[in-house]
């Protein structure tokens, strides 16, 4: 136990950005416990509140002093530590926010207990960043916070260059886990009697590089993926972001035949034209991207398939937004994540030519959501009459149960305890004007939920 334990010590945790970062802090508050910590929510009263940060995106740069602000209201004497990529990036900038302690960099927040000696107030914000070449090892991690899912980590950094994008810069190299213990991780996982894991990283296709230190691969992606496949006691395995020119066929066939991995992809795409995806240093052209939804489909029929898309890319037209846009809405794709450009420092892509300004970009950004809206409503529709399984979740909201069937069709059903971190088999029926759906849980014995529920396809 550190020395600045006089008594048991309250730690609480705010994670901003991708499931990547939740694995992460999940794992991190683990070493706060095994010191003799107690971790609270973070709207409760704790000594230290830790800070999981986000750099992706410029609104999540701006959403780290309102969440320090939070913290402040709750304890001002509270120690508050900044930890993830926007502390890699920006460490003495997080620094002089008020009310911020100290701030660590992409290897020393693994080693975070051992900074803690003094809880002492600052003035100014310590820091202790790495130069990010020194980012070179690996360390696993799986989140666990949600009984019903976890996030397990399989890989980290990226060797891509893509212009718009710094998480090279905030997290380094692509590395992998290796195979032993990502299997090991699984396998804890399943012992919690978590129903689903859902694999994490930055550039997951890109696993088996660096797994013992070293550029070669080792293992396949395909190869985690089989392996992954023969742990017992997990009943799900969901495959997260991975691009389109590292989700090959025999992935993907495997997928299909497996009675663990559910039929749900989620690829990036970031724009529907192959000039812009050449401006952006993309891998990969849109006829590629055809290709990757097309084979998903005439193997799997019933496959949710998820796009990430930027809008308002430098030199991003009128006419080239449109070429995304109808490339979309023809494509049998089941939502979007639409992403609004934002200049990052030190980008290729915030020195180019062709600025879209702001209010274009915003105009752009809602065309797509709509976009997204008409596409997971049509998914849906083809959904009826079909049998699903849904793991349900654990919380109340306001008198309803969530949950997802495997191939992502969002459930909201009357609450019923006994659902709760369940799998069950059921009959999508008809979806009203409200968007909701009657779903008849087959064999059900389950006393407040007798014959059929109403519920919300979301």
């Amino acid at each position: 136990m550190n020395n600045a334990q006089t008594h048991t010590k309250n730690v609480a945790f705010y994670t901003l950005g991708c499931k990547l970062n939740f694995s992460e802090t999940s794992t991190i508050a683990r070493s706060f416990e095994h010191e003799g910590f107690n971790r609270v929510e973070f709207h409760e009263h704790a000594d230290i509140y830790v800070i999981n940060t986000c750099s992706v995106t410029e609104n999540a740069d701006k959403r780290f002093k309102d969440i320090v602000k939070k913290a402040q209201k709750i304890n001002e004497d509270a120690f508050v530590i900044a930890i993830g990529c926007y502390a890699q990036l920006k460490p003495e900038e997080l620094a002089d926010v008020h009310g911020v302690d100290l701030v660590l960099g992409a290897t020393e927040k693994f080693n975070i207990t051992n900074y803690l000696n003094d809880l002492t107030k600052n003035d100014l914000g310590e820091v202790h960043s790495c130069e990010i070449e020194d980012a070179d090892f690996y360390v696993g991690s799986y989140s666990i916070g949600d009984r019903t899912r976890a996030f397990l980590k399989v890989q980290d950094g990226c060797d891509y260059k893509c212009t718009y994008c710094t998480i090279p810069l905030a997290r380094g190299i692509s590395r992998s886990d290796t195979m032993e213990n990502v299997l090991q991780n699984a396998k804890e996982i399943a012992e919690q009697d978590i129903k689903e894991i859902v694999l994490t990283g930055v550039n997951i296709g890109d696993y088996g590089k660096g797994e013992f230190g070293n550029k070669r691969h080792e293992h396949t992606f395909l190869e985690l993926v089989e392996n992954l496949d023969k742990v017992e006691g997990i009943e799900r395995l969901r495959i997260s972001s991975i691009e389109p020119n590292l989700l090959k066929n025999e992935t993907i066939d495997f997928v299909s035949n497996s009675d663990k991995f559910v039929p749900h992809f989620h690829i990036p795409l970031q724009s529907g034209s192959n000039a812009l995806l050449k401006l952006m240093r993309r891998r990969y052209n849109r006829e590629l991207y055809v290709d990757r939804v097309a084979r998903i489909k005439s193997v799997m029929p019933n496959a949710c398939i998820g796009v990430d898309v930027i809008v308002g890319f430098p030199g991003e037209t009128e006419e080239l937004f449109l070429e995304t846009y109808n490339f979309l809405n023809d494509l049998d794709i089941s939502y979007l994540h639409v992403f609004t450009y934002s200049e990052r420092d030190n980008t290729l892509a915030a020195e180019m030519d062709g600025v879209v300004p702001i209010k274009v970009r915003k105009k752009r950004s809602k065309m797509l959501r709509g976009l997204s809206a008409k596409k997971r409503r049509a998914f849906y529709e083809t959904q009826i009459n079909n049998s699903l399984t849904v793991l349900f979740e654990g919380e109340n909201k306001e008198g309803y149960i969530h949950g997802f069937t495997e191939n992502y069709v969002k459930i909201k059903a009357p609450w019923n305890p006994n659902l709760v971190n369940t799998l069950q088999d059921v009959t999508l029926t008809e979806i009203d004007e409200d968007g909701l759906v009657k779903v008849a849980i087959a064999g059900e014995d389950l006393s407040t939920t007798k014959e059929s529920s109403i519920a919300s396809v979301l």
